[in-house]
Formats: structure tokens, sequence, C-alpha cells
């Protein structure tokens, strides 16, 4: 799993092992970190790339002149991974290139795609599956899918809430996506063709990020809050039932935090261990989410976590 902080990436590489640093970034920010099997990709706001395996640290370029959101590892040998910027763009990069991929570009939706504040639009999230679909969720404009490791790029259909904050796929359901958006949870058994609402026992609806246990696709957890704001009230909720209940998270953690647990805060690791920060406070669960402790405190407010699932 890695941890990031404003300009510290942690890393722990097993469940047990000491949470130990990675890569110190100094006056820099981190924009975006993602872990796989064998390699971990960080990158900066300034667009500097390190891809960290057994090798050591390779430091490049990826000479993309925009505001980075999210990142994607697709393939490890040789590398290559997807970049996500406001704008949004995509672009689909290795150790030697970068490029914009024209057919997200072309997309005829990005006439509809907007802010509430009136800025550009961006790319929140990926989520792949094991046989090359990419899910990329537009804030705010609905997700976009890639039924070809990330080639060509087209819309899923428009009954969900345009409003998403996270996308997520799970290893043994390969048709299965959930999205957890501005009205809550929604779930598509049929890969984006389809959707329904599972927010039934939600208190409030205003969702942020989402996870599902890697070897119980029914088993999911997700945030939701009062608003998108810092005065907002959250909420940990999780599900045995692919959203059709919720029962609220309080056993080991704060029944309600100061503001969202936001994307990229909560996560599920290979080993079914759950994981989600608050502040500068990272807590765990060996039982998918249903009690939990307090693990570890970083010393800054944590951005993200991110381990070889997301």
């Amino acid at each position: 799993m890695l941890i990031a902080t404003s300009n510290q990436v942690f890393e722990q590489k097993k469940f047990g092992d000491e949470i130990e640093p990675l890569i110190e970034l100094g006056s820099e920010s981190v924009a975006c970190v993602a872990e796989g099997e064998s390699c971990c990709v960080v990158i900066r706001k300034t667009g500097i790339c390190e891809i960290v395996s057994v090798a050591g640290v390779e430091q490049v370029s990826l000479n993309i002149e925009r505001p980075i959101e999210c990142l994607q590892i697709l393939e490890e040998r040789p590398l290559r991974f997807l970049v996500g910027t406001e704008g949004p763009h995509i672009f689909d990069a290795t150790a030697d290139t970068c490029r914009p991929i024209e057919s997200f570009d072309l997309l005829e939706e990005r006439a509809s795609w907007y802010t509430p504040w009136g800025g550009p639009a961006s790319l929140r999230s990926f989520a792949t599956t094991k046989d090359g679909w990419i899910y990329a969720d537009i804030h705010v404009g609905s997700i976009m899918r890639s039924r070809d490791n990330g080639n060509c790029w087209e819309p899923v259909v428009p009954e969900l809430h345009e409003d998403v904050h996270q996308v997520a796929t799970t290893p043994l359901l390969q048709d299965r996506l959930y999205a957890n958006t501005a009205r809550g949870v929604y779930l598509s058994e049929d890969r984006g063709n389809s959707w329904v609402h599972r927010s039934k026992d939600l208190p409030v609806l205003y969702g942020r990020s989402i996870a599902v246990d890697p070897e119980d696709p029914d088993c999911l957890l997700a945030s939701v809050s009062t608003g998108p704001h810092g005065d907002a009230t959250g909420y940990l909720y999780r599900s045995q039932d692919a959203g059709q209940s919720w029962k609220h998270v309080e056993q080991g953690f704060p029944s309600e935090i100061e503001g969202n647990i936001d994307t990229f805060h909560l996560s599920f690791a290979p080993d079914r261990s759950a994981w989600v920060c608050v502040g500068s406070s990272l807590y765990t669960s060996l039982d998918s989410g249903e009690s939990w402790q307090n693990f570890w405190t970083a010393p800054n407010e944590i951005r993200m976590i991110t381990n070889s699932l997301n």
C-alpha cells in the first residue's frame, strides 16, 4: 500500500510491516500515486514521474501541462499507465512516451461536461477489468468507458447520475460496476449499459469514495456526507448485499467526521484488509470493514491511499 501526503509518499509492503518513507518531494507536491504488483508510479504536480521498482527509481518527465487528477497502471512489463487530467484529458504513458488519447478528446459528450463553479471538468478516477475494459469518471459528466484497453472510448448509458466521484470494479465479476455519486451509490451488472440506484438505507446521499472487497463482490464500503464543502458531516457505510442495504460503520471508527471521506481515501488491499484515512490518521479493518482500529498517524494530512487493486 502507498500513502501520500502533500510532499511525501510512504509504503507498507505487506500487512503488519512498518510504514516507511518511499519518496520525499521536498517543496513539490504529490499529484497522484498508483501501485502495481512489481512497481509503483508517483506523479508530482509538475508532471515529473517517479517509477519505483526493484531496479531502483527512474525519474521521467511526462510533459503534461494540465492539472493531474488520477493515475492507473495498466501493464507492468513493459510499464504502461494512464493519466487523467483536468480538461478532461487522458494521456497514455510509458517510461519513454506520453501521448494524449485522441478518441477520448473527440467524444461528442464533452460539450455537456461542466463543474458547478464554472471551471473545466476533470477526470476523477479510473477503474479496470482483467479483460481490458477501462472506466473513467468525469466530474461532472458521468462515466466514459473503453472496451479495448484505452484505445477507443464511449459513454455509459445516461441512467447514471452525472456527478460521479469514484468508479470501482470487482475482479470476480467483470460485468459489475459501482459508482459513488452526488446522489449516492449506483450499480451496473452489464458494464454500464444499465444502472440501479443502491442508496435506500443511506441517511444522506452525497457520496465520494467507494471500495469493493476483492474476494466478495457484494461487500463494499462507501462514504457519504451532508454535502460537498468543508462544513459537511461525513459517514462511512458498509454493505454486504451489493448496496441493497447499508450499515453505519462505528466500531473502532468515528461515527461521523468533519467534511468528506474523499475519493482515494478508502481502499481494499489484495489480502482483504480495508483501509481509510481521516486527516493524518490511517485506520484499518481485518474483517472487510465491519470493525476498525487506528493503525498509523502520518506526519501531515493524508491526501490519498492506494494499493494494487486500485
